[in-house]
């Protein structure tokens, strides 16, 4: 385990931490004035591998191969010129600071990364963090990199889980969740809707799933992952060739067929380890989706009786109503994707380059 101190005076600002995977949704802005939890489980950590924050390069003003030499091989709005390694955690993990009133911007809910760091050591005042909580961004504390240093510290820290252990444990992400606006004047606004979480790693996995294909039609299994891809698929990839094939491979799963082209596999939530199969298909281009969204692709929950204790006797069932589905059919996170495709070295395709740039057309059409 470690905690972060403050690189000015040495105050602790975090609580004891382990280290996970960052998630696939980290930098997601979702829909428009939605209240979105917080990011990071209490306890954990992630990090940024890539530059992240301000100061920001608009892309005009940054030569292709030094942009192609940092990892982006398409244009995108503005790269971040801070420095890699930014720390994510969860906003009561945080110990010892304070906000600086004078960067507290936002757009309208809440604070954003506009102003810069907005929270500061409260010992010797050096900025050390960025505090978001605004509308459609996901509730975090990002430690500013140059400005913290690690310690390892002594505790039970988690046990990283073998892959086996993850598929028995079973812990799933489900697709569907409530989503809930800002305060509204009618009240209490609220639906269910697809899960915010699925629709980022649905964008990360798109990108993979095009770069892999060549330009050629791709097919998935049916079921939710059809669900998920096989129409945006259809619609980006032309369909007068052969047919590469997708499939699931994973813990817990007989071994993938070895003509498959692609394999959609998890990454281990606390290492960020991609699954990597053994025997024919381990040539096969790996496609990535966080554990707990292939978990549930992998093997969907079914609406189960619950056993409930309390002010019910123990072993009485409750039969409560499945999930309401969604109103409309499933659509990858456009950002996510967006993020995930200018670094792949396939979009220097032309045909990958005409899907990235009719990006918002493709929006319209109601495929993100």
């Amino acid at each position: 385990m470690f905690v972060f101190l403050c690189a000015g005076c040495g105050t602790r600002l975090t609580d004891p931490l382990t280290q996970v995977e960052l998630p696939a949704h980290a930098h997601q802005k979702y829909g428009n004035g939605i209240q979105l939890p917080v990011l990071m489980e209490s306890g954990t950590f992630a990090v940024e591998p890539q530059p992240w924050g301000s100061p920001w390069r608009r892309w005009e003003e940054v030569d292709p191969d030094e942009a192609a030499a940092r990892g982006v091989y398409a244009p995108v709005h503005a790269l971040s010129d801070g420095p890699p390694g930014s720390v994510v955690i969860a906003p009561g993990d945080t110990r010892g600071t304070v906000i600086v009133p004078e960067r507290a911007g936002g757009y309208c809910c809440g604070l954003d990364w506009s102003d810069g760091p907005n929270m500061a050591c409260e010992a010797c005042g050096l900025p050390v963090a960025h505090r978001i909580d605004d509308c459609s961004l996901w509730q975090a504390v990002w430690l500013a990199p140059d400005a913290v240093h690690r310690l390892p510290v002594d505790g039970a820290d988690t046990a990283i889980l073998s892959w086996a252990e993850l598929w028995e444990e079973g812990t799933a992400t489900p697709p569907s969740v409530p989503i809930t606006r800002w305060g509204s004047l009618l009240g209490p606004d609220h639906w269910w809707s697809w899960n915010p979480q699925w629709e980022a790693a649905a964008g990360r996995a798109l990108a993979h799933l095009l770069a892999a294909s060549t330009g050629r039609p791709v097919t998935v299994p049916q079921g939710m992952v059809a669900d998920v891809f096989q129409r945006a698929l259809d619609a980006l990839l032309p369909a007068d060739q052969p047919p590469r094939r997708a499939v699931l491979d994973g813990p817990g799963l007989p071994a993938a067929d070895t003509d498959a082209d692609m394999l959609i596999v998890p990454t281990h939530p606390r290492t960020g380890e991609l699954w990597s199969p053994a025997g024919p298909a381990a040539p096969a281009y790996r496609v990535p989706l966080p554990f707990g969204v292939w978990r549930w692709m992998a093997s969907p929950e079914p609406h189960l009786r619950l056993p409930v204790s309390g002010t019910m006797p123990d072993g009485v069932l409750r039969d409560d109503p499945p999930a309401p589905h969604p109103h409309h059919l499933f659509r990858a996170d456009p950002g996510t994707f967006r993020h995930t495709l200018v670094r792949l070295p396939a979009v220097r395709s032309p045909w990958l380059r005409e899907i990235l740039e009719n990006l918002t057309d493709h929006m319209r059409a109601g495929l993100f």
